[in-house]
């Protein structure tokens, strides 16, 4: 079949024109052709706590979640994640109307998007952002303004002033991520305090993509924004199990809000997928139950990795930003003699025998992201120490 019409217009709607298929499949794809180790996309090599796959087995098996679960999600799980809020953040959540579970935290940004952003909305959002950001901004029609966080003193910052003087009267909504993807950067409590005072003054909605909330590292700290004043009543806050888990095929996630917020945001979520994951939820309930050595435990875990990892990217030549969260590592290629992030990417199965991610897929301003590169640490230590090994080929180029 042709990409048009036979009236000329393109198959695919315009508002997704600009994107074509994802950087993720195309490095994973390269990874299966070339026998290289996958460091790219973010997902774990290994299944979480074993008792938390057992009550998804055990759910199964008593038929709990086999058939449509609730639209909002499942009464053991709703309740699970307004107590999780409470006990980790004092705040207070109804679980029958103020939380709702989705598939994956990806369905949550997407029907929040849609929801609460019309044509002509702007929408302001951390560059570099998750690539779904974009997609569902351009199909609600808005116009996203990418306020650009930039490297110095070994992480990368936000420019609080840069993000008051993007804030236009047709500005509806902030979209945040911190812990945040792909940098590592975890807002503090004063940045935060100060979005928070941004919101308020102008009357925004706010998104919060708080997945890696349990992945922080370090003296960082992570803090709801909506625990600030003025935030409950506009914040969407959105969580999710398979990073904190391991379990990244089952999609289950999350948001919690207003009871307003939520209804508008299942208004759409129920013409999406409608309802997923039944027999999961029963599990991530008891797992997010679990007590606080099991947090503290893969928190420590993923510690390690990352410090295993960062210090053999640093050993090949790499100038390397030591994530606070998240599970991934950025670096700067530069030092290597190189500079476009895309092509470095596309050479490295070949050259060292190892995947990442270009990070300037994830940047309007493809040329402040070309040379960074993204990789992944959430995978076994043997394959962290083969991947180190691996990249101890790399030469620097012009030598």
């Amino acid at each position: 079949m042709t990409s048009t019409t036979g009236s000329g217009r393109p198959l695919l709607n315009r508002r997704l024109a600009e994107f074509g298929t994802t950087i993720f499949a195309e490095m994973s794809a390269l990874a299966v052709s070339t026998g290289a180790i996958n460091l790219g996309q973010g997902f774990p090599d290994t299944d979480g706590p074993e008792s938390v796959r057992e009550a998804a087995v055990r759910a199964l098996r008593d038929g709990r979640g086999n058939q449509y679960p609730p639209g909002p999600g499942v009464p053991e799980q709703r309740p699970a994640i307004a107590a999780h809020q409470l006990s980790r953040y004092a705040l207070t959540y109804d679980p029958d109307r103020e939380v709702l579970v989705t598939a994956g935290a990806t369905e949550a940004i997407a029907a929040s998007l849609l929801a609460l952003v019309e044509p002509g909305d702007e929408v302001v959002a951390l560059e570099p952002y998750y690539d779904s950001y974009a997609a569902s901004i351009a199909l609600a029609g808005g116009t996203r303004v990418p306020v650009t966080l930039r490297p110095g003193d070994g992480r990368f910052r936000l420019d609080l002033d840069e993000l008051r003087d993007a804030i236009t009267p047709r500005t509806r909504l902030l979209l945040l991520n911190t812990p945040h993807n792909p940098t590592g950067t975890v807002l503090t409590r004063a940045e935060l305090a100060r979005i928070a005072e941004l919101a308020v003054e102008h009357d925004l909605l706010v998104i919060t993509d708080e997945v890696y909330e349990h992945l922080v590292f370090d003296d960082a700290e992570h803090i709801p924004l909506a625990s600030f004043p003025g935030m409950r009543e506009r914040t969407v806050t959105i969580g999710s199990a398979g990073k904190t888990f391991s379990f990244t095929g089952w999609k289950v996630g999350w948001l919690t809000s207003t009871p307003e917020l939520v209804t508008a945001v299942r208004s759409v979520k129920q013409y999406l997928t409608f309802v997923s994951s039944g027999p999961f939820q029963y599990a991530v309930a008891e797992a997010l139950a679990l007590p606080d050595s099991f947090f503290d435990g893969f928190r420590a875990d993923m510690r390690a990795r990352r410090d295993l990892l960062a210090e053999g990217l640093a050993a090949a030549g790499f100038d390397v930003y030591r994530p606070a969260g998240t599970y991934f590592v950025t670096t700067d290629i530069r030092p290597l003699g190189e500079s476009d992030g895309f092509a470095f990417c596309r050479s490295l199965p070949e050259r060292a025998g190892v995947v990442a991610i270009p990070n300037a897929v994830f940047y309007d301003h493809r040329e402040a992201g070309a040379p960074f590169v993204r990789f992944a640490f959430c995978k076994k230590v043997s394959v962290l120490e083969e991947a180190v090994t691996r990249l101890k080929r790399l030469t620097v180029r012009g030598r």
